[in-house]
């Protein structure tokens, strides 16, 4: 099994990329590493974390890298040659069998939509993320790939959604469609048609959920369409984020509290546990015809590991095939 690893992408980007493969390399003896990057400027790092030379190691020159500033576009016109498009190549013509990408994730949606391609019968990917909720975790999709969507995307991302969460153990997911109220007739278009589409699939349907259970875990994938999807992880993401400030002011105002933190460290450890992405590593884009894992642009060196270690198991239980032949029996898959 190859990986193919975008050693440029990422706000920290050769440095905690390279130290996140070599933990990732020291522990996952099944898999081999492609690395993807800026040979000059790796090399140093690829020496002091014991990476040149590796037998199991492949370093593949890419001249450019996208910026996290530049136009998505810019991975498929402007820059032909960067670490993301050589990676997604890499897959495209079997040298590799996934790509994990700290980067600019538009640049990556749209390096493997053009060189992987798409899935047969899929219009467009979405990238599905792990959640938190109050009963473990659950599977929400699209959290930012595809910002305009048809009603026949979310059903497709509801399929998508449904085979990444078996992956996960669930044996019979539970899909909700994110609207306005729990009845049929409420919400936009979008979700009123999509409604219809998805009630009429043969997957356990539970009907809308409203945002105010999102995370009481009463669906097992969460489906909407991208530009909901991405206010909605990012609002999560800053809320976690301004909690963790509010509990800090709330616990250093006086010796007594002060006390009170220090005894109760072990709790917001587990707290912390429960919402951290760096245990997944990344979302996958689910719908190309690959396997592609997109991790955070402030990825540390765990997140990387974690997300070759994911990006592992889905070439494992064959995500992608799995999808495919889901969409046409449940009669959503696009003939092209």
């Amino acid at each position: 099994m190859k990986i193919a690893v975008d050693a440029m992408g990422g706000d920290k980007a050769p440095d905690v990329v390279i130290e996140g493969t070599a933990e990732a390399v020291e522990l996952y003896p099944f898999m081999d590493i492609v690395l993807v990057g800026h040979l000059q400027k790796i090399t140093p790092l690829l020496k002091q974390h014991g990476l040149l030379n590796h037998p199991r190691v492949r370093l593949v020159h890419a001249e450019q890298a996208v910026g996290m500033e530049e136009p998505s576009i810019s991975s498929i016109r402007g820059k032909k040659h960067s670490s993301i498009t050589v990676c997604a190549e890499l897959v495209a013509n079997k040298e590799a069998d996934a790509v994990i990408s700290a980067g600019h994730t538009g640049a990556a949606v749209a390096a493997t939509t053009f060189r992987m391609k798409l899935l047969p019968g899929v219009e467009r990917p979405g990238i599905a993320t792990v959640m938190p909720s109050t009963k473990g975790h659950f599977v929400f999709l699209d959290a930012g790939a595809n910002v305009d969507c048809k009603p026949l995307h979310l059903a497709q991302y509801a399929i998508m959604g449904e085979i990444f969460s078996k992956t996960m153990g669930v044996s019979k997911p539970k899909i909700g469609l994110l609207s306005i109220g729990e009845e049929d007739v409420k919400g936009n278009d979008l979700t009123k048609e999509a409604f219809k589409i998805i009630s009429k699939m043969p997957i356990n349907f539970i009907g809308n959920i409203e945002a105010k259970l999102l995370y009481e875990r009463v669906a097992d994938v969460v489906v909407c369409d991208g530009f909901v999807g991405n206010i909605v992880l990012k609002s999560s993401e800053s809320l976690a984020k301004a909690i963790s400030v509010w509990l800090k002011h709330a616990f250093t105002k006086n010796t007594l509290r002060q006390a009170g933190a220090i005894l109760a460290q072990n709790a917001f450890k587990e707290l912390k546990a429960i919402a951290d992405y760096e245990e997944y590593g990344g979302a996958p884009l689910l719908g190309v015809n690959g396997i592609c894992i997109i991790g955070h642009g402030s990825s540390s060196p765990k997140a990387i590991k974690n997300a070759i270690r994911v990006a592992g198991e889905m070439v494992e239980s064959k995500v992608t095939d799995h999808i495919a032949a889901r969409l046409v029996e449940c009669g959503v898959a696009v003939n092209k």
